[in-house]
């Protein structure tokens, strides 16, 4: 019998949905207990036991690939990211790897844009004083007054470039590729090196992949360069950001503040220094929240392993 390793956190919860259409096909499961993702060690204790996988980020390491051999067949990843899989490696085994591109752009565009209004226009901060029985009156800003810098103009990178430019900020880019000169020209962006582009900007917005060329591209000199009323966001990966580096920059007042819905570990540790920093907004990796976007990656998800097997996915029904 054809099994597969069912890991997806955001599908789990519904597995009662998408495990007769799965069994239609004649698909035995795994359901490992998963609380974010599965590590190396955790996914090598299934080595070899299954066809095929409907996941997270879990971490699809080589090793774990050539382990999961000859047996494994492909990998259904629930989203858009797939850094967390050795795409090489398994394409050098012959294991096919899928994805949903632009699964969640526009909601993640909506959280980088409410983390902006959060801190231009003080909300939390305000609601927290009055509630502790003061009556503050928090200096704020508005959106028009300030820059955006926005590391990554890919898909959502645009999508952001475009709200942004409606509130009327000033919008930087900076990309590793060449940018469309239609969108710079309908968008008004400025495309800039990435230290001026962190030095004149009064927000920045990490958009990027996860690649060897965005890893811990955040650091302490590049930090350094920001303004000491800049915020940082990153809704992007954990490890574009040197978590060690910002929290020293947060703590010294190098930067005023960060809007995190990643980490370099995930869950954030309860040891982590940002969970008592007031000047810190935290989410647990949720900017993709969206019930509508959700529905169709979970379907799309299981679509693309069913491809992945060669079997016709027409015949699955949505439940």
């Amino acid at each position: 019998m054809t099994t597969i390793l069912f890991s997806a956190p955001y599908m789990l919860p519904f597995l009662d949905r998408f495990r007769p259409v799965l069994e239609n096909y004649g698909l035995a499961l795994i359901t490992p207990e998963v609380r974010e993702r599965l590590d190396e060690s955790q996914l090598m204790q299934y080595a070899g036991q299954f066809d095929g996988a409907i996941c997270g980020d879990d971490m699809y390491t080589a090793r774990v690939l050539q382990a999961c051999q000859p047996r494994l067949k492909v990998i259904s990843k629930w989203g858009t990211g797939i850094d967390s899989i050795d795409s090489q490696e398994a394409q050098r085994l012959g294991i096919s790897v899928f994805r949903t591109l632009n699964a969640f752009t526009l909601p993640v565009a909506d959280s980088v844009m409410g983390y902006m209004l959060a801190f231009a226009r003080r909300h939390p901060w305000m609601d927290r004083d009055i509630k502790s029985g003061q009556w503050n009156k928090i200096p704020g800003r508005a959106l028009h007054e300030c820059t955006l810098g926005i590391i990554g103009v890919g898909t959502i990178g645009k999508v952001v470039a475009r709200r942004a430019r409606a509130f009327g900020m000033t919008v930087l880019g900076n990309d590793i590729v060449e940018i469309d000169h239609v969108f710079i020209a309908e968008t008004g962006i400025q495309m800039k090196p990435l230290d001026e582009l962190l030095a004149q900007s009064d927000f920045v917005s990490v958009n990027c992949d996860l690649n060897p060329t965005s890893r811990h591209l955040i650091t302490t000199r590049t930090l350094n360069l920001m303004r000491p009323t800049a915020v940082l966001i990153n809704t992007a990966r954990g490890p574009i950001v040197d978590e060690q580096a910002l929290v020293d920059a947060l703590q010294s007042g190098g930067i005023a503040g960060a809007a995190l819905d990643v980490f370099e570990v995930e869950p954030l540790p309860l040891d982590s220094p940002l969970l008592k920093m007031d000047n810190v907004m935290l989410a647990p990796h949720n900017s993709n929240s969206s019930p509508t976007a959700w529905e169709h990656v979970h379907w799309n998800t299981i679509r693309n392993l069913l491809v992945g097997l060669g079997l016709d996915p027409e015949k699955a029904v949505q439940k």
